[in-house]
Formats: C-alpha cells, sequence, structure tokens
C-alpha cells in the first residue's frame, strides 16, 4: 500500500488515487454506533444500571482490538444490562442518540448515484431498526436483545442469520448482499470506526474509517479524521 497522504486537511486516502466516481461502486455498508450515530448504545443503556464505566471499559477494549473475542465481550456487557427497562432505551434514543453529521448527505447521495445501502451493527435492533428508517437504508443487520416483562433478560436472543453480528459476520453480511446483488466485494463500500469494522473493511473495494481508533485508520484507504460523513463526497465524485 502506498504511503498515506492528506488529501485534504482532516481526510487521509492511502492506496487509491482519488478522486474517484462514486457511481462505480453499488454497495455502502455501514458500521452504526459511533459511526452513523454518535452514541455506543450499549455504554448508554449500562447508564441506567449504573453500570457506564464498567460497560464502556468493555467497549473501548474492543473496539481498539485489545479484546479480541467480540462475540464474549458483547456477552459480557448485554449480562450487565439485565433488568433495564424498555422505557430507559426509549429514553436513550430519543434524548441521547443523533445522527452524525454528514450521515443523511451521504446516504442521499450513495442512493442518488444508485448504491445499496446497508447497515451492519454490533449494536441492537432496537436502535438499528429506526436508524434504517430514519436515513432511509435498504438493508440492516444487528443484534436483538432479549427482553421479558419490558425488560431486558440480560442476554441476545438468536436471529434467523445466527448469534451475535461480530466483525465475522459484518464481512460475511457484506458479502452476502454483494453475492446477491451479482457484483463483486470490490464493487463495495464499508465505513467504520472500531477492530470489530476491520473484517468487512478488508473484503470491500474500498474502507473507510469515520473518527476511527488508530488500528483502525490505519488500515483504511480513506479515514476521515476531522468532519461529517459526508467528507468521503470529496474523495468518491
Amino acid at each position: 500500500m502506498t504511503h498515506a497522504t492528506e488529501f485534504a486537511p482532516g481526510l487521509v486516502v492511502q492506496g487509491i488515487e482519488a478522486p474517484l466516481s462514486l457511481s462505480s461502486y453499488k454497495l455502502i455498508a455501514f458500521d452504526m454506533d459511533s459511526t452513523l450515530i454518535n452514541i455506543e448504545c450499549v455504554d448508554e443503556i449500562a447508564d441506567a444500571a449504573g453500570r457506564k464505566a464498567e460497560v464502556a471499559a468493555i467497549t473501548e477494549a474492543a473496539m481498539q482490538g485489545v479484546i479480541t473475542d467480540y462475540k464474549e465481550s458483547l456477552r459480557q456487557r448485554v449480562a450487565l444490562l439485565k433488568g433495564v427497562t424498555v422505557q430507559h432505551m426509549e429514553q436513550v434514543f430519543t434524548e441521547r442518540l443523533r445522527f452524525n453529521p454528514g450521515a443523511k448527505e451521504l446516504i442521499t447521495a450513495a442512493k442518488a448515484a444508485g448504491l445499496t445501502t446497508l447497515l451492519v451493527s454490533g449494536g441492537f435492533t432496537f436502535f438499528a431498526d429506526r436508524v434504517k428508517a430514519g436515513l432511509g437504508i435498504d438493508f440492516a443487520r444487528s443484534n436483538m436483545l432479549g427482553v421479558q416483562d419490558d425488560q431486558l433478560t440480560g442476554r441476545m436472543v438468536d436471529q434467523a442469520w445466527g448469534d451475535i453480528c461480530d466483525g465475522a459476520e459484518k464481512r460475511r453480511t457484506l458479502l452476502e448482499v454483494a453475492s446477491l446483488m451479482g457484483i463483486s466485494p470490490q464493487q463495495a463500500i464499508a465505513v467504520g470506526d472500531g477492530a470489530n469494522d476491520l473484517p468487512m473493511m478488508g473484503a470491500a473495494g474500498l474502507s473507510v474509517a469515520y473518527h476511527a481508533k488508530p488500528a483502525v485508520r490505519a488500515q483504511a484507504k480513506v479515514a476521515i479524521n476531522q468532519g461529517g460523513l459526508d467528507r468521503l463526497l470529496e474523495v468518491l465524485r
């Protein structure tokens, strides 16, 4: 890979000749927490249980790649959420969750250029399905929290595709959607910020790090270190 160069202030490219054409891609896949939205949902839910610091420490270690077993780290965190009410999750959604700057603009531009949009998250369907609707994203895959009597059970529910959407599942989902579309993974863009995004970023033709962890920035072809997600449109015209 060629030397990384600052394409514009806070925008680094490596291994590509920018600008590229957005319409030469067919699929764009996004991580959710800290990428499309401003929070790590699991940490904010934990706040209700008085366990935010404990859960956030595990999240940070997982995102930095210090904890390599993402599934186990997520099970640990979800177990600490036991007893949190659905009402509190509603509060997190309405009071704390915001779309990151440029998310709507980038998705609008991608759709106008004919790209299919995909959300793949290690977060939860409770938020991902609403973010998908709010941003007009075509497909979403994320984890389902167990709920009983309006309270979290501290476990996740298996879905048709498997148990937990971790890095390997994110990659598999991107490859599966590309295959169903009849396109090469090289025609896909993957956008993320944490270590669990690296497998799908590695499979895509264009990898984009958004305000990402150092290990993720180092491996991405485009790193947006300042400004909003729509800064990708400076590289893809």
